[in-house]
């Protein structure tokens, strides 16, 4: 799929069909397209944990207020921030987030959907996870991607916005 169909085409999927599963070979495509992120002097500040027991998965919907589609999602990848990776020192959220949507891109281009719930900065869902997962600091969870095979299709809710753009010429 190229690029501007799987922009087109992102949404986040909140239902997802059961018993659809996503395979541990899905689940390398998806974090070899995160690793391809940039970042800034490529500190790649990034860790992954990849989730496939539905028990687990349960327990994401439970913590995280906004995550109650990891009940039907059939995997999820936590993407945890390294904020002390090497200079420059600062940029681990624009990096994490860079290699969260080249999950997300790379998702619709396999035929997946998913759902970025973001952890970090909400201090109660970090410790959350933190436990749940034993991410030990200087690490943070950063967020959960909910990924499984769509069982909705929401509408378009991206759109350009002229208004929101200046041109220096």
């Amino acid at each position: 799929m190229e690029l501007k169909l799987a922009l087109e085409n992102r949404r986040s999927i909140r239902k997802y069909k059961p018993g659809k599963l996503v395979t541990k070979e899905q689940l390398k495509q998806l974090l070899s397209a995160a690793m391809l992120a940039p970042s800034a002097c490529n500190t790649r500040p990034w860790e992954f944990v990849a989730v496939t027991r539905r028990e687990t998965l349960d327990e994401i919907a439970r913590i995280h207020p906004y995550a109650k589609m990891c009940e039907t999602a059939t995997a999820a990848i936590i993407v945890v921030a390294i904020p002390h990776s090497g200079k420059p020192e600062g940029y681990y959220p624009q990096d994490c987030a860079a290699a969260t949507q080249n999950i997300l891109l790379e998702a619709v281009s396999m035929g997946l959907g998913a759902c970025w719930c973001g952890i970090y900065p909400r201090a109660e869902t970090v410790a959350s996870f933190r436990t749940l997962f034993n991410i030990q600091e200087p690490k943070i969870p950063f967020n959960a991607i909910a990924i499984g095979t769509p069982d909705d299709a929401p509408g378009r809710r991206g759109f350009f916005e002229e208004e929101k753009v200046t041109y220096i010429e």
